[in-house]
């Protein structure tokens, strides 16, 4: 047990009190003493030993996205929310340019349900950074969450 009391900074800081005081408060320096002494050791025991499980990364599709839709992925892969809402004036600000009139029309251009065609790499922007994309053409914004 660690000796608080005998501590040359405890009998400075705090000079020895008379009766009841002194019980209570021994008492509780002795607790949090060995509340912090406890912890300090379950910490030291898990990082010391392997055998820990700790939780695995999240596997992500390797690769980047070159070309014209590289500023999308940048800034989906650099949000912590795990939702994302950008309006389609939002998405040609970061882009650019301004998006294909199906992408204004077709909730297909985001989602590619239905589409045997190969991925496009408007598409891979936000699936390289984890994300689907939720269309919602009647108040022109999509939402990108994040997977998994």
């Amino acid at each position: 047990m660690v000796q608080l009391a005998s501590c040359r900074l405890f009998r400075t800081a705090h000079p020895p009190r008379t009766g009841g005081d002194t019980m209570r408060l021994s008492g509780l320096l002795e607790r949090e003493a060995k509340t912090v002494w406890m912890w300090i050791r379950r910490w030291q025991a898990q990082r010391d030993n392997p055998a820990v499980p700790r939780p695995a990364p999240t596997p992500r599709p390797l690769g980047r996205v070159s070309g014209k839709y590289r500023f999308l992925y940048e800034y989906l892969e650099n949000r912590y929310a795990d939702v994302v809402v950008l309006t389609f004036s939002q998405i040609e600000d970061l882009l650019g340019f301004a998006l294909p009139d199906l992408a204004r029309s077709q909730n297909e251009w985001w989602t590619r349900a239905g589409v045997q065609t190969e991925k496009s790499p408007c598409s891979d922007a936000w699936v390289l950074a984890g994300r689907t994309a939720a269309p919602n053409l009647t108040a022109r914004t999509v939402a990108f969450e994040r997977v998994g």
